[in-house]
């Protein structure tokens, strides 16, 4: 299988930060959030990763090179002038990642989801890793129950960042720069969309606070 990290976003609620640095290369730890979901993947064995670039993408694809250093195989997929969101990233990464299922992850979260343990149902076109509401999305973004995502608001939860989609979810949608949560609305809607819980270690790390946060574990 192969993964798509999406890594095209400004960043610009780390301010002054990532006026020089993209978002990805922020680190936490002694490693750069982009190389901890590199090293991730890797660990669940999935070696062939495509990352969407962007803002200072010049940064990211020299700091990374062809993931050789890793230990896996990087292709980049490069938005210009401005990053196409991340529905409309992963539409116009489809050429690379090819007609089979592929891994969704965002660049900057950081977790010890075991990705082995998320699969794609014959029927569906994605399958959500949704995580419990962290303060600053206190009401979710989706209803979990018995495995299926729902448009309602009971038992709310938080989409983590990663996820399998089928290309399939993409058809008949025109290009153009959108949100994936609007695709994700439109085939939850048709019963399309499964999801599993994760209770283990997760961070948004959207900004200087939530990465301080997230720092604890190193320090």
């Amino acid at each position: 299988m192969k993964a798509i990290i999406l890594a095209a976003g400004k960043g610009k609620r780390f301010g002054e930060i990532t006026k020089k640095i993209p978002k990805p290369l922020i680190k936490l730890g002694d490693k750069t959030l982009i190389e901890h979901n590199i090293l991730l993947l890797k660990d669940n064995g999935i070696n062939d990763i495509v990352i969407n670039v962007s803002y200072l993408s010049d940064l990211i694809i020299n700091f990374l090179g062809d993931g050789q250093k890793y230990g896996v195989k990087i292709n980049y997929s490069i938005e210009k002038p401005e990053p196409y969101e991340t529905g409309g990233g992963i539409q116009y990464a489809l050429p690379i990642l090819g007609n089979k299922p592929f891994l969704v992850l965002n660049s900057d979260i950081y977790t010890n989801f075991r990705l082995s343990d998320l699969s794609l149902n014959e029927n569906d076109l994605a399958s959500l890793v949704m995580v419990k509401n962290p303060a600053h999305n206190k009401y979710g973004d989706f209803s979990f129950n018995d495995g299926r995502l729902q448009n309602n608001n009971e038992n709310m939860m938080t989409y983590s960042g990663i996820g399998i989609y089928d290309p399939k979810i993409f058809n008949n949608k025109e290009f153009s720069k959108y949100k994936l949560i609007d695709l994700l609305v439109e085939n939850i809607r048709k019963n399309k969309v499964s999801a599993v819980a994760h209770d283990g270690i997760w961070f948004d790390i959207g900004d200087k606070k939530k990465l301080n946060i997230a720092e604890k574990l190193f320090s």
